[in-house]
Order: structure tokens, then C-alpha cells, then sequence
């Protein structure tokens, strides 16, 4: 089987535009979640978001950079964000002016809700002065596969082109499907992961009326608080994370620079709940062995977790107990939660998370899992990384994503 490996990666996130920048930041434990102010919130239980900073100083989100204001209308921020982060990955992996066979070079960008924000307004716009009021540009603006085409058009990748829809799922499924295309032999080298914009009013009220959002809205950057008893939900977050995975034989021979291997690819569904997770996170547990599985490694072979940890009283408890289970003869692990410091991205919240979790072999640093003051009974003295990064070499490390529907996704990323 071939090999695959990171050779770029971009994004676009509530802590910081550019992945150093961001990485910076979610070591120091620095949370980007605000209260929100791109729309009047006033009305809603949850007035709080993690979302990119616009501007032009480093680290802040200028869209410019990678498409011409003109063009911008065109797209909604789902798919906008998309093609930033994309840019930026491309111009890593130093494929910004590729010469080699662009039929090789595919792109796998998927979303969990797409353009959610322009459907909303295309609605009220509609209702108001009838059909002739939508804009001809309205369905390509807002349909989740465009963040995919337009990086296709701009680079001229003509290798195979998808977007995978799976929640908050999706950007581990793109990365594990490119991985899968490469394996199989139908390009070498893929642009994959998941772009979200879904911070709008009608995104909010939906997830507000779920129950499943944090109310507390005083106090935002403890609000994501994954595995704490006084946990109240999710923080809505939104972004895009992109990463170029190659074949490993290929990435050298171009004299790339390699981040970590993609080693393992894992996924199973819950057929249980359409929101809850399967008692005792049955499904993350099955996602995880079966990365491993494809990957050739044991449970004890693991270092590192990037949880899902989306702060939910079910989700938590479900994916530290599939983890406690799984890898119950490995005494040297520990797992933290990104989302603390970031908010739950969605669908891009996967891709954002490989992107840490391969900084993080990198770099030898895990994460800390942000605001656990009063731990669940269940943590025991198992080692969540509370409150500040830690150093410690890491060789291995699984990152989880799970989704509405019971869909569950894990990779593998090894230190190579």
C-alpha cells in the first residue's frame, strides 16, 4: 500500500488565520471565542461564537489575499473560508506554481452545512420581493461542493474532485477518503478538509433550539469546558482547515517538506440516535481500533489523543469512556481537547484538529484541554492535559471526529 504523508496545511479559525499563528495560540491556551457581534444575538440563549478576526495584521482573517473582492460575492464565507485556508496550505506544500501532471493532483473539500448563511438570506430576500429577487449566483454561492471546485479552478487540479458531507465528521472523512484516493492509486497528492460558516442567525437558533449550545454568555472564553462538570454545551465556532497529503514516494522525490505520515484511516456509524452517541461511545471506540487496525499499530502504541471533546454532557462522557476502554493497557497516554480553546468548527473541526495533532508530533507538545477546573468522576486520574500544554515526545497520535447521524471518523498520524 503507498504511503501518505502532510506536505502542507492552512487554516482559517476563531484563534488565529495561518498555522503557526494559530498553533501559537492554542498552546497558550488562548481562547478565540467572543461575544458575538456580526449579527444582532440579543434574542438568542447562546450569544457567544468562535470566529476568524478580519483584518490585515498577521494572524487576522483578509480574504483578499487569496480571491478578488469581486469575486468574494460570489461565494459564500462556508466556501470562502475554504479557499483562503486552501491558499494557504498549497503555497506550503510549494504546489502554488506545480508543473508536474495536474491530473494527479485532486482536491476533497467538504462542509457539515455549507452556505447556510446565504440560504437564509436568499429566503428572506425571496419571500419579501418573490423569484426575481434571487440572484442567478445563489445555488453556486452556497452549495458545500464549490469550496472543492473553486481550489480545482484556481490551481488547475483536474485529479478527482469531491466533497464529502458526514457533520461534524467531514473533515477527518476528506482527509481519510484523499488518503484512500492516493492508496489506490488515483492521485498523488490531494488538497482535503472541511470549510464551515454556519455562525449566522438562523445556524445559532437552530443549535439553540437544540439545547445543545453553552449559555455562558458572560463569561465566553470559559465556556468550552470539555469534560468539566459545569460543562453547558458546545461553543458554535466556524473556519477551514486544509491539508496536502502525498504519496510519501512522490512528496521526496519533490524534495517536499513532510509534516507526519497519515497512517491509519478508520470509521464506523452508531445506528443508534441521530444526535446522541451510542452508549458507552461504542461507535468512537470501533472508529479508532479500526484506524489502528489499518495503520498496523496496537492501542499501546499511541501517545497522544485529539479528542472530539466537543464539551457536551453526552459526547464527553461517551468518547472518554470508548478511549479509557480502548486503550486501558496503555498507561503512558493522555488525550486533550482543542475545542476549549477553539469552539466546535463543525464541519472543518477535524481538519483543524489533524492540523494540531501533526504540530503537535511535530513539536513535541500537547495541547492543553482548557477550563477543566472540576473534572468528571469518570477522568479519574486520567490525563486530560488540564490547563496548560505539556511537553513529551510524540510517535503517535489519534484524532477523533464524530458527527450527528452516529458517523465517527478517526485518523492515525505518525511521526515519520
Amino acid at each position: 500500500m503507498r504511503r501518505v504523508v502532510i506536505t502542507g496545511m492552512g487554516i482559517v479559525s476563531p484563534v488565529g488565520t495561518g498555522v503557526e499563528y494559530a498553533w501559537k495560540n492554542v498552546v497558550a491556551g488562548k481562547s478565540g471565542v467572543s461575544k458575538i457581534e456580526i449579527f444582532d444575538a440579543s434574542d438568542l440563549g447562546s450569544q457567544i461564537a468562535g470566529v476568524p478576526v478580519y483584518g490585515t495584521e498577521p494572524g487576522q482573517y483578509n480574504p483578499d489575499i487569496a480571491v478578488e473582492p469581486a469575486a468574494q460575492r460570489k461565494m459564500d464565507k462556508a466556501i470562502l473560508y475554504g479557499v483562503v485556508a486552501a491558499t494557504e496550505a498549497v503555497k506550503d506544500a510549494g504546489l502554488d506554481e506545480y508543473t508536474g501532471d495536474k491530473e494527479r493532483v485532486g482536491v476533497s473539500i467538504g462542509g457539515g452545512i455549507g452556505g447556510l448563511d446565504t440560504i437564509y438570506e436568499t429566503c428572506v430576500e425571496l419571500h419579501a420581493g418573490g423569484p426575481r429577487r434571487v440572484s442567478p449566483f445563489f445555488i453556486p454561492k452556497a452549495i458545500i461542493n464549490m469550496a472543492s471546485g473553486h481550489v480545482s479552478i484556481k490551481y488547475g487540479f483536474k485529479g478527482p474532485n469531491i466533497s464529502i458531507v458526514t457533520a461534524c465528521a467531514t473533515g477527518s472523512h476528506s482527509i481519510g477518503e484523499g488518503v484512500r484516493l492516493i492508496q489506490h492509486g488515483d492521485a498523488d497528492i490531494m488538497i482535503c478538509g472541511g470549510s464551515e460558516g454556519a455562525v449566522c442567525k438562523l445556524g445559532m437558533a437552530g443549535f439553540c433550539s437544540m439545547k445543545a449550545l453553552s449559555n455562558r454568555n458572560d463569561d465566553p472564553a470559559s465556556a468550552s469546558r470539555p469534560w468539566d462538570k459545569s460543562r453547558d454545551g458546545f461553543v458554535m465556532a466556524e473556519g477551514a482547515a486544509i491539508l496536502v497529503v502525498e504519496e510519501y514516494e512522490h512528496a521526496k522525490a519533490r524534495g517536499a517538506k513532510i509534516y507526519a505520515e497519515v497512517a491509519g484511516y478508520g470509521m464506523s456509524g452508531d445506528a443508534y440516535h441521530i444526535t446522541a452517541p451510542a452508549e458507552g461511545g461504542a461507535g468512537g471506540r470501533r472508529a479508532m481500533q479500526n484506524a489502528l487496525n489499518d495503520a498496523g499499530l496496537k492501542p499501546t502504541d499511541v501517545d497522544y489523543v485529539n479528542a472530539h471533546g466537543t464539551s457536551t454532557g453526552l459526547g464527553d462522557i461517551g468518547e472518554l469512556t470508548a478511549v479509557k476502554t480502548l486503550f486501558a493497557d496503555n498507561k503512558n497516554i493522555a488525550m486533550s481537547s482543542t475545542k476549549s480553546v477553539t469552539g466546535h468548527m463543525l464541519g472543518a473541526a477535524g481538519a483543524a484538529e489533524a492540523i494540531f495533532s501533526a504540530l503537535a508530533i511535530r513539536d513535541g507538545i500537547m495541547p492543553a484541554t482548557m477550563n477543566l477546573q472540576d473534572p468528571e468522576d469518570l477522568v479519574g486520574d486520567f490525563d486530560l492535559v488540564p490547563n496548560k500544554a505539556r511537553k513529551k515526545e510524540l510517535n503517535v497520535v489519534v484524532s477523533n471526529s464524530f458527527g450527528f447521524g452516529g458517523t465517527n471518523a478517526s485518523l492515525v498520524l505518525k511521526k515519520i
